[in-house]
């Protein structure tokens, strides 16, 4: 067999189907949505609901945890780009984005519903912290240790005890803010407020 015959073979065993693995995600966060907790979640529930016998699952998931980790990742959107020029505007890129994610019902309805259940499954939540929440979270520290070494924010200032203070109080009003919705600016505003304690 030449180079090129070898560069173009398909590989063995059937092809993963984008469409299939889409629908069973997708039912995986429906079946969440209208109430039913990660305990109650069966492997055959979702199968019925995508469309899909449970052995296409099973050649994708070894088990229903890392499904519906893999299900709730797809709730969060790719991190944002940030341009690196100034601290605040880095901020407020990463808080906006999580503004939007609480504004869309859904997301927030499946994240309260799995979340619920953190005792009963541990394990899963772990892997969903380190996959989807991590991420950003190494994202706000970087921004924050850049600043303090450009001087832009104070030499002594607590890089992690800054951080909890900027997500926590988005989280809160994404949780317990106006029912109307969030304001458009609210991350800035949230920013700025910090920034007077923060700044050197």
């Amino acid at each position: 067999m030449t180079i090129q015959e070898s560069a173009g073979a398909r590989p063995a065993g059937r092809p993963r189907s984008e469409k299939a693995e889409k629908a069973i995600l997708e039912a995986t966060l429906d079946l969440i949505g209208e109430g039913m907790g990660v305990s109650e979640l069966s492997i055959e529930a979702i199968a019925a609901r995508a469309g899909v016998g449970k052995t296409t699952i099973y050649r994708r998931w070894s088990n229903k945890e890392d499904l519906v980790v893999d299900a709730l990742a797809t709730l969060k959107a790719p991190l944002p780009p940030l341009a690196g020029v100034s601290v605040r505007d880095d901020l407020i890129t990463l808080l906006d984005a999580m503004r939007s994610e609480a504004g869309q019902t859904r997301t927030r309805c499946v994240m309260n519903i799995a979340m619920s259940e953190s005792d009963r499954h541990p394990r899963l939540m772990e892997r969903f912290m380190q996959r989807a929440i991590e991420p950003r979270r190494q994202a706000m520290r970087q921004v924050l240790v850049r600043g303090v070494e450009t001087g832009e924010l104070r030499a002594d200032l607590d890089v992690e005890l800054a951080q909890a203070m900027l997500t926590g109080t988005m989280i809160w009003h994404n949780k317990w803010g106006p029912v109307a919705g969030l304001p458009d600016d609210l991350a800035e505003r949230l920013v700025d407020e910090a920034l007077r304690g923060m700044r050197a």
